[in-house]
């Protein structure tokens, strides 16, 4: 007797799948892929280095760094000893003299690019030079008005220039450093008459220009010395109005706008902002600040 074909296919087809006492492995499952590529750790070192000290690492220091991530996984405590080590190590280094010492030297030099157009520490050193001198033939002359105008004016640029030591030894601000950068004789030529200062003032550190009564104000405080309150402080001068400005909530708020933009190429986010105004809006360490988006997963895009 014929077996009819469709019985036999059924009959192959429930032999093929019947099991044949094979042993199960346990524990086998396939594994995560959560290692940390190591060409993405390379990238990581090479941008840390770029926006931390201004440079791409030297090939000893790619290796020895890309190694020292890799034993960890990059995980966010070896990123946080690695970014430490790059701002506050102080061991002596070709080129740099240390990490630390060109880690606050790219502070000041994007500071002066924000603010002075860049201007290098030579220039500003020989306009000083020409008010220090000025001063002098003022008080041989017995001109005392003249003499503590030209001293003022070269006491501001003397500020801006030592303003990169007095950060690093954290004897002044981040904030201190940017009320230098507004009160000097290269800001004012920048940003001619008090129009355009004021403004600028706003833009510079706040990312925003002033409503109109605080245009007004501080206008008029700038202009005319005439007695005014902006961001709940009273001052009277060119001078206050720099100095009110740059220690305002709203300039602490800048910075973190600012670290933002120049870490992540974009603005933080309502919350982020909220965030870090409890943090560094507290302590004013830009150092912590800066370390926070530092070692996030997004800098570096792991």
């Amino acid at each position: 007797m014929r077996v009819p074909i469709l019985l036999f296919l059924s009959l192959i087809l429930i032999t093929s799948c019947r099991k044949d006492g094979g042993e199960l492995i346990p524990d086998n499952d396939a594994p995560p892929f959560s290692k940390v590529s190591s060409v993405k750790i390379r990238n990581y070192v090479n941008r840390l280095y770029i926006d931390l000290i201004g440079r791409e690492p030297l090939d000893e220091e790619m290796n020895l760094e890309t190694f020292f991530l890799q034993q960890s996984n990059a995980d966010f405590a070896s990123r946080e000893a690695l970014v430490n080590k790059i701002m506050f190590d102080s061991t002596f280094r070709d080129g740099d003299t240390s990490y630390s010492l060109a880690y606050f030297k790219r502070i000041y030099e994007l500071n002066k690019i924000r603010l002075l157009e860049g201007v290098s520490d030579e220039l500003l050193a020989d306009e000083a030079g020409i008010f220090r001198s000025n001063a002098i033939s003022d008080s041989l002359g017995n001109d005392l008005p003249g003499y503590e105008e030209n001293m003022q004016k070269y006491t501001q640029l003397i500020q801006v220039l030592n303003s990169l030591k007095a950060l690093k030894a954290g004897s002044i601000s981040i904030q201190d450093q940017l009320s230098f950068m507004l009160q000097n004789t290269i800001y004012d030529l920048i940003n001619m008459n008090s129009f355009n200062y004021v403004n600028a003032a706003f833009n510079d550190l706040l990312y925003r220009f002033p409503t109109q009564n605080e245009f007004n104000i501080s206008f008029n405080m700038v202009e005319d010395n005439v007695p005014g309150t902006i961001f709940n402080q009273t001052g009277q001068t060119k001078g206050d109005f720099a100095s009110i400005i740059s220690q305002s909530n709203e300039c602490t708020q800048g910075i973190i706008i600012w670290c933002y933009t120049t870490l992540l190429a974009r603005e933080p986010s309502s919350q982020e902002l909220y965030q870090e105004l409890q943090a560094f809006g507290v302590d004013k360490n830009l150092q912590k600040l800066q370390l926070r988006i530092l070692i996030s997963n997004e800098y570096a895009n792991f």
